[in-house]
This record gives structure tokens, C-alpha cells and sequence, in this order.
């Protein structure tokens, strides 16, 4: 690995709260090549990606996922400018991991463009519910698809320092 990315690595921080400042056309466009530069199972490239930038879908969205949810999630976009659902082939059996995959590649990628980014599990209620199949056609899912995850992308509007990191998470066998 290159040190830069190590550095987008560490640098790396789930912002949630962003200014009103557009991701710009270049920016996306790298951002959608990291995406589909993720590996995958057998090279199976199980996704597809949807680019959302319209506030009234991420707050119907936000709506439904707390309606669905039993709590007031508030709006789980956090406002951002740019929302990207990533869905996958439903019967994939790595799908939902290799869509995992992409979302890092795109966190990092946000990272390294001076972006903020925070990857997005919520936005699963509205799935989840009776509106779930018309949001699936709302964000055009390719028939057999479904919702992996999401992730929210725009300019910070503030940071945070590292969270600390707990001792005790890794084993070695020798």
C-alpha cells in the first residue's frame, strides 16, 4: 500500500454534519470509479450504484426509516449534499460484503478529495417497509436487487478527532 492511502486511511472520519456546497461533477466521477474499482467474489461485481442529490427523496427516505424504525432518526443523511445507495443482486452470496467493500472505496476516495463522508445503515428501514419497493424503484434498483447500504458525501463542515481504539481486537496465530 502507498502511504497516501494509509494516510486516507487514518485520516478518514464519519462527518455528520456538512455545508451546502455541491460535490462537484469531477469529484463524483472519481468518486463512482473507486466504486466500481472495488474487488469482488469471483469477480461477480454484484452492485449498482445510485447517485441521489435531491433533499426531498433523503428526507421522504429519512422519514420512512424513522416511521419504520420506532424512533425519531432525524434526518439520517445529516444533510448532506450527495447521497449514494448501493444495492445488490438479492441472491448473491457475497453481495451485501463486496457492496461493503465498495463503500469503503468510496469513504477513502471522499477522503482523499478533501470530501467527508459517513457510510449510512438506516436508510435500511425504508426498505423495510411498505413503501420499500417503490423507493427500490425510485432510485432505479435493476430488477432482483436490493439495499446494501448507503453513504453520505459532501464538504465538512466540521471534523472530529479519532475515536479511540479499543486494545484487545487482534490474535495471533503462530
Amino acid at each position: 500500500m502507498s502511504l497516501s492511502v494509509l494516510d486516507a486511511i487514518a485520516a478518514r472520519r464519519s462527518i455528520r454534519k456538512y455545508t451546502e456546497e455541491p460535490v462537484d461533477v469531477q469529484q463524483l466521477e472519481t468518486l463512482l470509479a473507486a466504486a466500481l474499482q472495488s474487488p469482488s467474489a469471483c469477480n461477480d461485481q454484484p452492485w449498482h450504484f445510485t447517485v441521489v442529490q435531491s433533499r426531498k427523496f433523503m428526507d421522504d427516505v429519512s422519514a420512512e426509516a424513522s416511521k419504520i424504525s420506532g424512533r425519531d432518526l432525524g434526518d439520517v443523511f445529516y444533510a448532506a449534499p450527495l447521497a449514494i445507495f448501493i444495492s445488490y443482486v438479492a441472491d448473491s452470496h457475497w453481495g451485501f460484503l463486496d457492496s461493503g467493500i465498495a463503500v469503503q472505496n468510496i469513504a477513502l476516495a471522499a477522503t482523499g478529495l478533501g470530501l467527508g463522508s459517513v457510510i449510512l445503515g438506516f436508510p435500511e428501514y425504508a426498505f423495510k417497509g411498505p413503501r420499500g419497493s417503490f423507493f427500490e424503484e425510485q432510485l432505479g434498483f435493476p430488477p432482483g436487487h436490493r439495499f446494501a447500504v448507503a453513504i453520505a458525501i459532501g464538504h465538512p463542515a466540521r471534523s472530529k478527532p479519532a475515536h479511540e481504539q479499543k486494545s484487545g481486537l487482534v490474535s495471533y496465530l503462530v
